[in-house]
């Protein structure tokens, strides 16, 4: 009985989600009231507040599958076997494929206070993840941990914006090679080697 009732409530939040997603594509997310997604999921009013406070509660939901995917990828980043460094960016490709695929949900929203809920978080899942990182890349205690931390989310964030606002067309891979480039190049002392692209992406260098 309890399996029964976790599925019907995985189906429950995967159709508010999936209500979430086309009409911020329909209407945007600031118009979207919940009756709206209640309606569109075709749930009752009850039964989402059994779920999510809100809409904005809804929307910071469906990060957890963002961070889910990012680990997934941060994971198969540290068993590479050419990686001869942790890497604390293994979040970066994964997350700029994410964006492309729902550019236009992240369009809807940048701006508007769905874009301030998106943005912080994004910055808590990535700053989880490079403090993890960071704990067995960084070298030294010139530069305080937590502002390395902030620096390379800042950069990632600054970098997105500047993708959707300027350069659309670039593909994930083309602005994940810039943002590396920069960003490893910056951290290359703290880490350990040095740092060039090669096929777009980073690969360490240790001197003879």
């Amino acid at each position: 009985m309890a399996r029964a009732i976790d599925r019907r409530a995985a189906r429950t939040r995967k159709a508010l989600h999936q209500a979430l997603l086309t009409l911020m594509l329909r209407k945007g997310y600031e118009a979207l009231s919940v009756q709206d997604i209640i309606d569109e999921a075709d749930v009752g009013r009850s039964t989402f507040y059994a779920h999510y406070t809100g809409k904005e509660d809804l929307l910071r939901s469906g990060f957890q599958l963002l961070r889910q995917e990012l680990k997934e990828a941060q994971s198969t980043v540290r068993a590479g076997a050419e990686a001869s460094h942790d890497d604390p960016l293994g979040f970066s490709t994964a997350m700029f494929e994410h964006a492309a695929r729902y550019a236009d949900h992240y369009r809807t929203m940048i701006g508007g206070r769905g874009g301030a809920v998106t943005e912080n978080e994004i910055r808590l899942i990535l700053s989880e993840m490079v403090r993890q990182e960071l704990s067995s890349t960084l070298h030294g205690d010139t530069i305080p941990r937590d502002f390395v931390v902030q620096f390379i989310v800042g950069a990632f964030l600054t970098a997105l914006n500047w993708w959707f606002e300027r350069k659309p067309k670039l593909s994930p891979s083309q602005v994940d090679a810039m943002f590396r480039n920069l960003v490893l190049d910056g951290l290359s002392p703290m880490i350990g080697g040095e740092r060039r692209l090669v096929d777009g992406h980073a690969e360490s260098r240790d001197e003879d």
